[in-house]
């Protein structure tokens, strides 16, 4: 059972290759590189970009009264997720060291690119950096709690977990304790 499990993970990861090559040829399409972590577009490009920006005045005022009134709450989220950042970090900072886990690179998950897209006026480009942030946060964060579970109590669940972290295949199954206390090393 474990071999047809592991050609099964095997597959996907292959599949998972073959996904990146066809979404490098599209980004390649989109003729833009990247030049010491920073992005260029071909300047015909960058010039159509240009030209599809909506101008910010207009973009604001034209605005439906459901974005207006909800920005507030959205944008309150902001409290949380600095507080998520501070204890995440220096839980990571004070714990992993101890156990020797390998740190999570909080930059692999805060990515801050949008701001070359020339298309975005003012305001989207405060809109992407907010959504990169919260998104970029719960990735590092799930990373740290996923290491965390490895390091703890690496048994997957009785029920099949959605989109769960990187290193769950790897845990010992539901109810294999042998298989638990073999991967552990606890008695």
């Amino acid at each position: 059972m474990a071999s047809s499990i592991d050609q099964l993970v095997e597959q996907i990861k292959a599949l998972q290759g073959e996904l990146e090559a066809e979404l490098a040829i599209r980004r390649a399409n989109l003729n833009y590189t990247l030049q010491s972590g920073r992005v260029r577009f071909e300047q015909e490009i960058l010039r159509a970009h240009k030209a599809l920006r909506v101008n910010l005045a207009r973009y604001v005022f034209n605005a439906e009264v459901v974005h207006v009134v909800t920005a507030p709450v959205i944008y309150s989220m902001i409290i949380p997720l600095v507080l998520l950042d501070i204890f995440i970090s220096v839980y990571q900072a004070v714990c992993f060291p101890a156990y020797g886990i390998e740190k999570v690179r909080r930059s692999d998950h805060l990515i801050f690119d949008r701001y070359h897209l020339a298309y975005l006026n003012l305001l989207e480009k405060i809109n992407c950096a907010y959504c990169s942030y919260g998104n970029g946060l719960l990735s590092y964060a799930r990373e740290i709690a996923g290491r965390t579970e490895q390091y703890w109590c690496p048994i997957k669940h009785a029920r099949r977990v959605i989109a769960a972290h990187e290193g769950y295949d790897a845990f010992a199954e539901f109810g294999d304790a042998e298989a638990f206390r073999n991967r552990s090393g606890k008695s």
